[in-house]
């Protein structure tokens, strides 16, 4: 048997892409990467550093809260644990606690640090995270000076 070729049947088309499509596909998408990666990676740094600014400020408050019912800011000794556990000096009226434990750490799991009074707000305190890098004094500490 013989098969016969109908000259009315057109032949297929190739219709797989060429080294060059495709290496222009992976160029364009490495584009996109280069653009999109570097800006979602800067995102949840700010939004760390916008939740660090956040927690000083309502630590902050704490403090000044328990400044109004004591007389006075929570000595170096005593620091922020003041605020959740009352201190063993005599105090006026402590109406603790002011904050709960699990508020004492920033978003890179480093403790807040207090010092009173303050290097930076001589007539208060100064209250900050150490940053990302966790290392006090640096540019990249977060207090409530800022």
């Amino acid at each position: 048997m013989r098969y016969r070729v109908q000259p009315n049947r057109k032949i297929r088309a190739r219709t797989a892409f060429t080294l060059i499509e495709l290496l222009l596909v992976l160029i364009i998408l490495g584009l996109l990467a280069a653009v999109v990666v570097p800006k979602l990676t800067g995102t949840s740094q700010r939004a760390s550093e916008k939740t660090c600014q956040s927690s000083v400020a309502n630590l902050a408050g704490a403090i000044n809260r328990f400044e109004q019912d004591t007389g006075r800011f929570p000595t170096n000794d005593e620091g922020i644990r003041a605020l959740y556990q009352k201190p063993t000096a005599a105090v006026r009226e402590w109406n603790g606690p002011y904050i709960e434990q699990s508020d004492l750490n920033d978003p890179w799991t480093h403790q807040f640090l207090y010092q009173n009074p303050g290097t930076h707000n001589t007539a208060g305190f100064d209250l900050y995270s150490a940053g990302p890098d966790g290392q006090p004094g640096t540019a990249d500490d977060i207090g409530n000076w800022k």
